[in-house]
């Protein structure tokens, strides 16, 4: 009894955390109650769903199958085992729990709308694959940009000529704090124009240094526009004596992720060899459907443009070496012992992210303090720990590891004893965490990194999420 009484405390503990969006401390107290009395299946099934919120969309998925095997009528373990399956993409078995919940539940009027939602994906999806055509034109020649009018009354920046330059990047992201907007015509010409430069380089990108060069590396942006500029206040912009590396992740959630790509773009166009970029598990599909970039992309534009963005994200590097010694990638470390720099170089990127391999494990992948390696709480790639990255270091002749991918309560995070660095660029993530931006800047002589952190900006009165469509919503329940 008293330990029923003791796993009820930490509940009632847990939900407060919960109401205040502090998911991290609801998993801890969830925890503990479970500790007390692991065969209530409600604790599972809050904890899942506060792993829903921590986007560990593993954990969600294996805490909803323990509360349902607990108690096989309690709806809300499939309700959270749809959402997890919703948010891996397995859309088939997120029906058969919605199917399962509006059999329980006849009435339920949201059950029914979330289950014809997920029965509408699937339907779409199936077509689409139906109707591809593998022979089908390349989009530079369905979309002729060249041909498109400028209007009369267009204010925005122009692009005059065939190449961007400084005043055209500095007129644009005087546009976008204005929340102005760069013309369809511009907009695609950076789209294809960034294709074809990404298209020469390898998988695995090669940077050198010089001594006394400052070298900046930036983390998660996720859309928020506003403290993206925060960064090149505090740091100055992009140029050629100031060089920068974003390290995925430039999209979703916020909702000024098309002002932050083109912006990413532009100086990407304007400095090749001093502005590098590494794709993200946010540069992909899926988390473009689920996020809210996709719903961006299509009012601000359009929805060809969304099938433009998909090929340059494809192209994008998966990672990036510092005078040798420094690999910069956005997720981690691999499955497997013994992977080279070389194996990196040969990962055929120009694909959706696969749900294992090298290439899954470069933007999935999360470090454990726990020695080994063990199952992803996100439910994809894999946790690694200290022991991981000795042994990868050594085999590579490598110093350290940086990563981002992880929100950090001060932007950064230094693990397994300085050998693997996390850093998070976006300050109070959602407008909800609360948790401060970093970056990492460092000199090639000894490539010591040094960490500056700041707090969020104002922004419009956008919220996050705020291009989500339905597919989202079948999270929130």
């Amino acid at each position: 009894m008293d330990n029923i009484k003791e796993a009820e405390s930490y509940k009632e503990i847990a939900n407060e955390h919960f109401k205040k969006q502090h998911y991290n401390e609801a998993v801890e107290f969830y925890t503990k109650a479970i500790e007390c009395n692991p065969k209530n299946a409600v604790y599972y099934a809050n904890r899942s769903f506060s792993y829903l919120k921590l986007e560990s969309f593993g954990g969600a998925l294996e805490d909803a199958t323990k509360a349902i095997e607990l108690d096989r009528t309690y709806i809300k373990g499939y309700y959270r085992r749809a959402a997890a399956y919703m948010a891996l993409g397995k859309y088939k078995l997120a029906l058969r729990d919605y199917e399962a919940v509006v059999k329980a539940c006849p009435s339920s009027q949201d059950a029914k709308v979330k289950r014809n939602e997920c029965q509408k994906l699937i339907t779409r999806l199936a077509f689409e694959k139906a109707i591809a055509d593998d022979n089908r034109k390349s989009l530079e020649e369905t979309i002729n940009y060249e041909s498109i009018v400028v209007e009369d009354d267009y204010k925005g920046p122009v692009i005059v000529g065939d190449k961007i330059t400084e005043e055209f990047v500095y007129q644009l992201m005087d546009t976008y704090k204005g929340e102005g907007k760069l013309h369809r015509k511009y907009a695609y010409k950076i789209l294809f124009d960034v294709k074809k430069q990404l298209m020469k380089l390898p998988s695995l990108v090669d940077i050198h240094i010089d001594d006394d060069e400052k070298f900046t590396v930036c983390g998660d942006i996720h859309g928020q526009f506003y403290d993206l500029m925060n960064i090149f206040n505090l740091n100055g912009y992009p140029s050629p004596t100031n060089p920068y590396l974003f390290n995925g992740d430039f999209v979703d959630r916020g909702s000024f992720s098309v002002e932050c790509i083109f912006t990413l773009f532009a100086f990407k166009l304007l400095y090749p060899n001093k502005f590098f970029m590494s794709r993200g598990n946010h540069e992909s599909q899926t988390m473009n459907q689920m996020y809210g970039f996709e719903g961006e992309v299509k009012a601000k534009y359009s929805g060809p443009m969304v099938e433009v963005f998909t090929e340059v994200y494809n192209l994008l590097p998966l990672a990036h070496c510092l005078n040798k010694r420094v690999l910069v990638m956005h997720g981690g470390l691999f499955s497997k012992d013994g992977v080279t720099l070389d194996d990196i170089r040969a990962i055929e990127r120009n694909q959706q992210p696969p749900e294992e391999g090298l290439m899954c494990d470069l933007l999935w992948s999360d470090p454990q303090p726990a020695e080994g390696r063990s199952p992803s709480k996100r439910g994809v790639g894999i946790q690694f720990g200290p022991d991981v990255t000795r042994a990868f270091l050594k085999d590579n002749n490598l110093d350290y590891i940086i990563r981002s991918h992880e929100v950090k309560p001060e932007g950064y995070e230094e693990g397994h004893d300085g050998k693997c660095i996390t850093v998070f660029s976006a300050p109070n993530y959602c407008d909800t965490m609360g948790n401060k931006g970093a970056f990492i800047t460092l000199n090639g002589k000894t490539l010591k990194p040094e960490f500056t952190t700041y707090e969020a900006v104002p922004h419009p009165n956008v919220k996050p999420m705020a291009y989500a469509n339905s597919l989202f919503n079948l999270l929130s329940f």
